[in-house]
């Protein structure tokens, strides 16, 4: 039998020997940023969570077969320009393996990916969510359910704020997902450092999350959130952002977007239309969202 997913010998090594190892996943690299600055930042990625001690595993499905941990060529790959990559969540991995095709993962699908390879700790730039509308629409991301049953450590900067956050966050309680703050008492809007909703617990340090998650995954098989905000020199003008904000919900009504083309539309409006501010600002989250999980997971090793 096949197995459920291949493990470079490094990362392999790692799980094994039950060292820090941190997920990545690969549509923000295919779907969320340009060709060459998107290998420049996961070339970042790889090295923030090196240098934290920890080994990075940027996890993506290709010809088939799905991997943790990509080589240069296959890193390559994903990011160019003509890569041709499907968007993959959860619910399309077993087509896509089964067909022999070719994508990359979102927070859904490189939770499941990385549980599957023995991977618990997963960083990211913002998690999905329950959209604006949801009650006539049922248009809520997949992210969350897969977070209420795969004991993953997901760190990220909130979500976008073109969701519906207060909903998102009771989706989150509703299936007992902790929601942990880091060294904030407040939930991340991913390009803004607060959205006006608190967050039920506050941690300060690696050492702190990691002992939330240990504790927590001796009760629950669920996942673990852990919103990090974006650094306070990286965060969007509040002016700015309501602007592209307003312009990007009146794009998606006018096209009649919805479902998972929602957020690639949203992030081309913010990438073109803020002159590459909200590009410089989805990098560095990103980094740092990587940082602080190679952080805990050293400390959960």
């Amino acid at each position: 039998m096949t197995p459920p997913i291949s493990l470079t010998d490094e990362v392999a090594d790692a799980v094994h020997s039950g060292r820090a190892v941190v997920a990545l996943e690969s549509t923000i690299l295919s779907h969320g940023l340009p060709p060459g600055r998107n290998l420049a930042v996961a070339n970042r990625l790889e090295e923030t969570v090196r240098k934290a001690g920890a080994v990075p595993a940027t996890i993506a499905v290709l010809d088939g077969v799905a991997y943790a941990g990509l080589s240069r060529a296959q890193l390559e790959r994903v990011c160019a320009p003509d890569a041709g990559l499907d968007k993959l969540s959860l619910r399309d991995l077993g087509p896509a393996i089964g067909l022999g095709r070719s994508g990359a993962t979102t927070v859904a699908s490189t939770s499941a990916l990385a549980h599957a390879a023995g991977i618990g700790v997963f960083a990211t730039g913002g998690l999905g969510g329950v959209h604006l509308g949801a009650a006539e629409s049922w248009d809520i991301s997949a992210d969350l359910g897969v977070l209420a049953r795969v004991p993953v450590l997901v760190v990220c900067s909130g979500v976008k704020s073109v969701l519906d956050i207060a909903a998102t966050l009771e989706v989150l309680e509703t299936n007992s997902v902790p929601v942990l703050g880091y060294r904030t008492g407040e939930f991340p809007a991913f390009y803004r450092r607060t959205s006006g909703f608190e967050v039920p617990w506050r941690v300060d340090d690696p050492v702190a999350a990691a002992a939330v998650v240990a504790a927590h995954r001796q009760y629950s098989s669920s996942g673990v959130l852990l919103a990090n905000p974006i650094p306070a020199e990286a965060e969007m003008d509040a002016e700015l952002h309501d602007r592209l904000l307003a312009e990007g919900l009146a794009l998606l009504e006018s096209r009649g977007v919805h479902g998972k083309e929602v957020t690639p539309v949203l992030l081309e409006h913010f990438h073109t239309a803020s002159g590459g501010v909200s590009l410089d600002a989805n990098e560095e989250l990103v980094v740092s969202n990587a940082r602080v999980a190679a952080e805990v997971a050293v400390e959960l090793a």
